[in-house]
């Protein structure tokens, strides 16, 4: 049984389901004492309404799977409805399919009488709009007597069979009832969850009209023409070809988003592994997509790349899985043995997230994130152009979170000292582009971490960028993060695999390079020092 959240006020919830039900029998009842009303219309666009509805619960063609859940309410026939019936005919269409709502937490009867009674409301104040603003007459007939027989096929009013839609006129009513539909919908949904939830009416009315308003307004547009198509000659069999490419529409962007939400959920696990095992970088990845996100914007970059960009400076470390957790949580200095192991890890995470083929692009970038411009990083020593754009900007955006957050070995420098020593190591360690892109966004913008895991982590307003930084500041901060380190000879022999027998696939690829740089710091985790 769900336990309701300790906000919740259960006698408010029970009064506003009441009162919608009320509400709903009041808008319907019109429609019982109307001699007038279409029955035949009503019955068909009702049967209509709710085979949408329940065709979500039935196996796709060919598969075991189902629809989509976010798929969500079908609504084009109900506004057909408000187009074509009396509000109180419209708000008794959108019963059945209100009742047939998928329904995923208890208790399911009394959500599914909540949804037929605020869409019948919804319906019926939709209905009054589009009468009052003269949508009727728009579609080529007098408002509701008479007109529903030249709807189904038969005589209707005077001078009304046979007359076309007023466009773009009729238009501007139907956009008034869908938007209608949607704030009724919106203002019953905003009371229950602040009479479930505890929260403020006015934040989650916000939430679901900016929300939802867009999503009501296509399904007008599909509901009225739905409507012109049964008023047209061509009649019933074309109206209800005019859902086909709409469900279908609809079918495929709730695909979209659960596959969208299942990456989501993929990455979210990836980086929640990572930082159970390396408790002291925790929030780290975050923060590095999000300032490689920032840099992404700055040089121009597109939405989609912008956000392979995020993806992969949010995985660059999930190579850490592979490298024994005593190596990262040790307090005292690496040794050159042990610096070796964890510089496996862009190879180790290259390997893990090969196979994941939406991640595309970032693959390249977990993999080349710790190469130098001037060939002194690591797997593979590249320089310059030769390391892939979005590697490029990981490091930058790792390097300055590496500065500006408090580790086991260091403490966090403010932002400003971070952005100047980033600028003075650009064209030798750092692409001078990503770095100047850094800068300019973060002196516009300001840095403003969404996840943090220390409480050390810099805020700096817009307009404090690494010009705030005096060159006294600079001489007093720490040896530079990414200052350039002596190279050392390293045995070539095979190192170990750190992984375990979980990964004992994986080659030990960095035993490959002989040449390592080790920190100047005693040797400390590669994280620790610029794009290391």
């Amino acid at each position: 049984m769900r336990v309701p959240p300790p906000a919740a006020r259960p006698s408010l919830m029970r009064a506003l389901i009441l009162c919608a039900v009320l509400a709903a029998l009041a808008c319907t009842a019109p429609a019982f004492a109307d001699s007038g009303t279409p029955w035949p219309v009503v019955g068909l666009l009702a049967l209509l309404c709710l085979g949408c509805e329940l065709v979500k619960l039935c196996p796709l063609p060919g598969s075991r799977s189902r629809v989509p859940e976010g798929i969500g309410s079908f609504f084009p026939v109900v506004l057909a409805a408000v187009f074509l019936l009396p509000p109180a005919a419209a708000a008794l269409v959108a019963l059945p399919g209100g009742f047939a709502q998928a329904v995923l937490q208890r208790p399911a009867r009394v959500r599914r009488v909540w949804h037929a009674a605020q869409q019948a409301t919804a319906a019926w104040a939709a209905g009054w709009t589009f009468a009052l603003l003269g949508g009727p007459a728009a579609l080529g007939a007098s408002p509701f007597a008479g007109s529903f027989g030249a709807a189904f096929g038969g005589s209707g009013p005077p001078g009304a069979a046979g007359r076309l839609a007023d466009f773009p006129y009729a238009m501007l009513p139907a956009a008034a009832a869908a938007a209608a539909f949607c704030l009724v919908l919106a203002a019953l949904d905003a009371g229950i969850l602040a009479a479930a939830e505890g929260r403020p009416a006015r934040t989650a009315w916000r939430g679901l009209v900016t929300g939802s308003l867009a999503p009501h307004c296509v399904h007008g547009l599909a509901g009225l023409m739905m409507a012109v198509m049964w008023r047209s000659p061509y009649g019933l069999p074309a109206a209800i070809l005019v859902l086909l490419p709409m469900y279908i529409s609809c079918w495929v962007f709730a695909q979209y988003h659960r596959e969208r939400a299942a990456h989501q959920a993929t990455i979210r696990a990836l980086v929640q592994a990572v930082d159970l095992k390396d408790r002291y970088t925790r929030g780290h990845s975050e923060r590095v997509g999000q300032a490689s996100a920032m840099i992404a914007r700055e040089l121009g970059m597109s939405e989609d790349r912008l956000e392979v960009v995020r993806i992969a400076g949010i995985l660059h470390d999930v190579g850490k899985l592979g490298v024994p957790t005593r190596l990262l949580r040790k307090d005292g200095p690496l040794t050159p043995e042990e610096r070796r192991v964890i510089e496996l890890h862009p190879e180790y995470g290259h390997e893990m997230v090969r196979g994941i083929g939406f991640l595309g692009e970032a693959r390249s970038a977990i993999l080349h994130h710790h190469e130098r411009v001037d060939g002194t990083g690591y797997p593979y020593g590249l320089a310059g152009e030769q390391i892939p754009v979005l590697a490029r900007v990981v490091a930058v955006a790792d390097a300055f979170d590496a500065m500006t957050s408090t580790r086991s070995y260091s403490r966090a420098r403010p932002v400003p000292v971070a952005l100047a020593e980033l600028e003075r190591c650009a064209g030798a360690h750092f692409d001078p582009a990503m770095v100047h892109a850094l800068v300019g966004a973060i002196g516009r913008d300001g840095w403003h971490p969404v996840v943090t895991a220390d409480d050390d982590v810099q805020v700096i307003p817009a307009g404090a960028g690494a010009g705030a930084a005096s060159s006294s500041a600079v001489g007093r901060a720490p040896a530079a993060v990414a200052a350039a380190a002596p190279v050392v000879a390293a045995p070539a022999a095979a190192v170990p695999d750190p992984g375990g027998p979980g990964l004992s696939g994986l080659p030990a690829q960095g035993a490959r390079l002989g040449v390592r740089t080790v920190d100047p710091r005693a040797g400390q985790d590669p994280d620790g020092g610029g794009g290391a």
